[in-house]
């Protein structure tokens, strides 16, 4: 079997420029061959001559790019894609998906760990998320899917910033990171940005750097209502990990339709190395990081979701660490 085949998540509100964005990684020279999944399309497309009148089709186009349309099974359309790379009928090196303005990012998501067949195939790289810096304010205050899909970024990216005027654009930044404070920020113009900080980020690797800023709060008080927002656990004990693999599980159980993504580097048990922890929802997963070596033993844990029930998490971590 070959390596997995990387899949990029590209999501965000109406108008926030994901098809631009994506215009501009289908036109780079990056010499691969990329197929585009569109779960819904509307009057723009990637090329809206060829698509418009779809329902489901696949095309190859000049570029060599393969562009989907999909309003069936993501999961069919998927194995399709595969059997006919494996056949030797199409040629691509990676998939991009660009979900509808309206949807939340996180089924899609799920399907490359709930489906067997497609996480053997395919590997989820990174969700992408596009920011429209004028009018996102607005939607964030009245759609929770705008919320959500900053929420479960492992990139955010800030379109029409030069529209925005820069206490507007400031106080945005300072609400996403609110939400979000794992992703990291960066503004793109008519989508320009560097490949490598689109592609390859590796944001759902077990051992990806968890680097969240400890004053991510600071600077002012966040008087946005959101229900969606990040829960930050620091502790400089180790954790008992019989007790964290209880509580942590227990907490999946009981909230996980609402915890959209969490992940940890910990300090357990004097193990020499870290252990890194992270899930979606009630898929939860830990393995060995990087040695600790010299460095500080010191634990940062993550949860961004729905309406945290933040006192109880908080008070039942600081049961799991260890006393001495």
């Amino acid at each position: 079997m070959s390596a997995p085949i990387p899949v990029t998540i590209l999501t965000g509100f109406l108008g926030s420029g994901k098809t631009t964005l994506l215009n501009r990684i289908l036109a780079e020279n990056h010499g691969e061959k990329i197929a585009v999944i569109e779960n819904e399309f509307g009057e723009a497309g990637i090329d809206n001559e060829l698509l418009r009148s779809a329902d489901e089709r696949i095309v190859e186009m000049n570029n060599g790019c393969i562009c989907c349309t999909v309003r069936g099974d993501l999961v069919r359309i998927l194995g399709e894609l595969a059997e006919k790379r494996d056949a030797g009928k199409l040629a691509f090196d990676r998939v991009v998906i660009e979900t509808t303005g309206l949807a939340e990012p996180a089924p899609v998501a799920q399907t490359f760990f709930v489906d067997e067949t497609v996480a053997r195939r395919y590997l989820l790289d990174a969700v992408l998320t596009l920011v429209d810096a004028v009018h996102a304010a607005r939607q964030l205050d009245a759609h929770e899917a705008a919320q959500a899909q900053v929420g479960f970024a492992d990139r955010l990216l800030i379109s029409k910033a030069e529209l925005a005027e820069p206490a507007a654009l400031a106080a945005l930044q300072r609400r996403l990171t609110a939400i979000n404070p794992r992703a990291p920020q960066r503004l793109v113009h008519f989508g320009e940005a560097p490949l490598d900080e689109l592609l390859d980020l590796r944001g759902f690797n077990l051992n990806a750097i968890l680097d969240v800023d400890p004053d991510f709060l600071a600077g002012g008080h966040h008087h946005h209502h959101d229900r969606i927002g990040a829960l930050v656990f620091r502790a400089d004990r180790d954790f008992d990990g019989a007790r964290l693999q209880d509580f942590v599980g227990g907490i999946v159980r009981v909230f996980g339709d609402e915890l959209m993504r969490y992940k940890g580097v910990l300090a357990v048990d004097d193990l020499p190395y870290r252990v890194v922890l992270q899930g979606v929802h009630q898929l939860m997963g830990a393995s060995p990081g990087l040695p600790w070596g010299d460095a500080t033993r010191a634990s940062t844990l993550v949860f961004i979701g729905r309406d945290l029930p933040r006192g109880i998490i908080e008070e039942g971590l600081e049961k799991c660490l260890r006393r001495t």
